[in-house]
């Protein structure tokens, strides 16, 4: 077999035919190695849930210094992960390549492809992290915050810039190894990285077991050391050869065909991230206008119904890997099939515990912050929130059914067309005829709305299976 999948349309046909069987063979016994859709979602599920959680005390903590500082780490994690959306273009290829060359049998590829990446993403987060450093107050003003929490937000971000590396290299390895089927690595490498981070933001916020009282900035480091510690268990794991993709010494990964590749399928993801952090922008700068204590709100109540939000995650993770192992493995009925069934689960995890997060919006909005306003605007936003969890679960599953096939441009268009487009138009809109705020956080009904039924309709139309060249 080559050693590029993708360069067998360039072999002769008849090597082609003789080898075809073999091929054939050796992709089925590697597919079979995949868990299904829950096997892998699950353990993404659950190490999702646990940066759910992280952020939740996090918040929960900086809570008790007061809205501006909530509003502080809000826009401190925006930023930071603005940064981080030129690294997600690069996973996007990762992740379509790699799956296809396990679906496949090809681990060889997968290795080179995987090596690539991490490559690639370290150089970029380390061309990114001076500027980042620099450019941190113009980026935090953007947010037209009183002066605490825009201080505070300069200091997040400055703190958080610093680690740019080790989250690239945990970001290229993680989509390498969930994409050749492994989500249970994953779930155990996050689950020390949040047990660490819970203790040190409760020892460097309030300066318990001898640590300093740092407030925000410690709550940024102790993210940033997480990440460290969680970079140096992969480094350590890959190195030796034990995770599915393996370091290849030697190996070649760095040749102009298998980085155009990955670049070519993932700079449309790229955009896609660029959009909606753009649009996300948009929106907390319109919400912003109407104070702290909405913009507040919109941070815990992200942050809440986050819990749900990564169940659809996980379910991305598992039909991206699935639609992509299957079409290696030559069975697009395969792929269509579990791009349905993650829909599927996704949807009715979502909206379970979304309903759940939303019976209870008030004791957890109250448990979160004290002051009065922003939690009845907290519980406000939760039950606008809760309501679009299908059409969140629709989003999350077939974008990620999309881009684990290589179909990246069509999630970006769908991105700018609802975020930045209609949610982005209705909550100006709202601003500029002076409605309540509620009006600005019912945008995202609309906005969700077309993303659903743009996705849908892509995803049935079966245009995406050939998307990878």
């Amino acid at each position: 077999m080559s050693s590029d999948p993708f360069e067998l349309e360039r072999s002769e046909v008849g090597t082609a035919e003789t080898n075809w069987a073999h091929a054939e063979d050796e992709a089925g016994a590697v597919f079979d190695q995949t868990p299904g859709i829950l096997g892998l979602a699950w353990p993404a599920v659950l190490g999702n849930l646990g940066f759910s959680l992280v952020g939740f005390v996090d918040i929960k903590i900086v809570g008790s210094m007061g809205p501006s500082a909530v509003a502080a780490v809000t826009t401190g994690n925006r930023l930071f992960w603005i940064v981080q959306a030129v690294l997600i273009a690069v996973t996007a290829g990762t992740t379509a390549r790699v799956a296809r060359a396990w679906g496949a049998g090809d681990r060889l590829e997968a290795d080179r492809v995987t090596q690539a990446s991490i490559v690639i993403c370290v150089l970029l987060a380390m061309f990114v992290t001076l500027p980042t450093f620099i450019f941190a107050p113009a980026l935090a003003g953007v947010f037209d915050l009183d002066v605490e929490a825009t201080t505070g937000a300069v200091q997040f971000i400055r703190v958080l810039s610093l680690f740019n590396v080790a989250v690239a290299f945990n970001m290229a390895v993680g989509a390498g190894i969930r994409a050749a089927g492994d989500t249970m690595t994953p779930l155990w490498i996050g689950l020390l990285m949040n047990i660490l981070n819970i203790f040190l933001v409760y020892a460097l916020v309030y300066g318990r077991f001898g640590f300093p009282e740092m407030g925000i900035v410690g709550a940024a480091l102790a993210n940033g050391l997480a990440f460290l510690a969680g970079g140096l268990v992969v480094a350590g794991l890959w190195l030796s050869g034990r995770l599915r993709v393996r370091y290849r010494r030697g190996a070649g990964s760095l040749r102009w065909h298998r980085v155009r590749s990955i670049l070519k399928i993932g700079y449309p993801a790229g955009l896609e991230q660029g959009a909606m952090q753009l649009g996300f922008i948009i929106f907390l700068w319109l919400v912003a206008m109407y104070g702290t204590a909405p913009y507040a709100a919109y941070g815990i109540g992200v942050q809440i119904l986050s819990f749900s939000f990564v169940v659809g995650s996980g379910f991305t993770i598992a039909a991206s890997t699935h639609v992509g192992q299957s079409l290696g493995a030559g069975r697009p009925d395969w792929a269509k099939a579990s791009g349905w069934r993650a829909v599927a689960w996704a949807s009715a995890s979502m909206m379970l515990l979304g309903g759940v997060i939303v019976f209870f919006a008030r004791p957890i909005a109250s448990f979160m912050i004290e002051d009065p306003e922003v939690i009845q605007l907290t519980v406000l936003f939760i039950y606008i929130l809760g309501a679009v969890q299908p059409l969140m679960a629709i989003e999350f599953t077939l974008g990620g059914a999309l881009r684990g096939a290589g179909d990246t441009h069509f999630p970006f268009i769908t991105t700018l067309i609802g975020l930045v487009g209609v949610r982005g138009t209705v909550a100006a809109c709202a601003v500029w005829w002076g409605l309540d705020v509620g009006w600005v956080f019912g945008a995202l009904i609309l906005d969700y709305a077309v993303k659903a039924a743009m996705l849908t309709l892509r995803f049935r139309s079966g245009r995406w299976i050939r998307s990878v060249a």
